[in-house]
């Protein structure tokens, strides 16, 4: 029989590499992880690494193995799932992941909601960027997580995830008052020049501003970077920068701040479950919730 931990820990070796860089995800050392994935291969009775020095990688079996963890672990939650579907309540805690901009309007509402509705019910609500949120999915550390994805950037969900579409949101142009009306007349040419507010790498709205000016034909000179692009608005309205940001964080904009609608451009507000948890009642609650939420904000 094949240990499921063990089976992790070839699934994580796959995709980050090294043993290091899957050690420092499981909080264990690198030789903690070699001897598990020679265990591994004791089990398998099948030579799973090829090992060159300090260079380590997956064997033709070692690959087939790994990419048959995500069914195993897939067919796991799903006998969770069988058994939760049991209880007569929906309860315990339920921990949710959500990105900064959604935290007012998505997060909160729904936590508050399930709160009313399943008294036994322990909503969490965990602030962290998509890029991050998938990975402590997958990890068993949330058990939702609220993320987007650009239109334009073609990013993948990973294996063993699966995602359900909440809404559409467009992105928006912010600029100075003084400088809407040039703006509106002359596009994003005109602010060539200009200095641009950006959120610090690694980050979709980052990637997503680039792309939109790179699309219009320059390099945006990137003076300002801000974490919190609704508090950039401040930088916006004394004429220090422009900025490009999603609509839910262009509510009720700083005086002297005119917001410009970017049409063909925007981002998909999805939940995301691992795969086969959606029939877990607390998970299956919280996903109708969220539809109900965002129909009606």
């Amino acid at each position: 029989m094949l240990d499921v931990k063990r089976l992790v820990l070839l699934r994580d070796l796959a995709e980050l590499g090294t043993m290091t860089a899957v050690a420092d995800l499981h909080q264990v050392t690198p030789s903690a992880i070699s001897q598990q994935l020679r265990a591994l291969e004791t089990e398998a009775g099948a030579t799973l690494l090829h090992r060159e020095g300090r260079t380590i990688r997956l064997t033709s079996a070692g690959a087939v193995l790994a990419a048959e963890c995500e069914h195993v672990l897939a067919a796991l939650e799903n006998a969770g799932s069988a058994l939760r579907a049991l209880d007569d309540e929906v309860s315990g805690e339920l921990i949710i992941g959500c990105f900064p901009s959604a935290l007012e309007t998505v997060a909160a509402p729904l936590a508050a909601t399930l709160s009313q509705q399943y008294p036994r019910l322990l909503p969490r609500i965990v602030e962290v960027e998509p890029e991050v949120a998938l990975g402590r999915l997958r990890h068993r550390e949330l058990d939702i997580a609220l993320t987007y994805r650009y239109h334009h950037l073609g990013a993948a969900l990973p294996n063993g995830v699966a995602a359900g579409v909440l809404f559409d949101e467009p992105i928006a142009l912010a600029v100075p008052h003084a400088m809407r009306q040039q703006v509106e007349h002359g596009g994003l040419t005109v602010l060539r020049h200009h200095p641009w507010i950006v959120t610090p790498a690694p980050s979709g709205c980052r990637d997503v501003l680039l792309h939109v000016c790179h699309g219009a034909g320059f390099t945006p000179r990137t003076t300002h970077s801000y974490h919190d692009l609704r508090a950039s608005l401040h930088l916006v309205a004394a004429e220090l920068g422009v900025t490009i940001l999603p609509m839910l964080l262009c509510q009720n904009p700083p005086a002297g701040v005119a917001i410009l609608p970017l049409p063909g451009h925007g981002r998909t507000v999805e939940t995301v479950i691992r795969t086969g948890t959606g029939g877990q009642p607390a998970i299956q609650a919280a996903l109708i919730v969220a539809r109900q939420v965002t129909a009606t904000s």
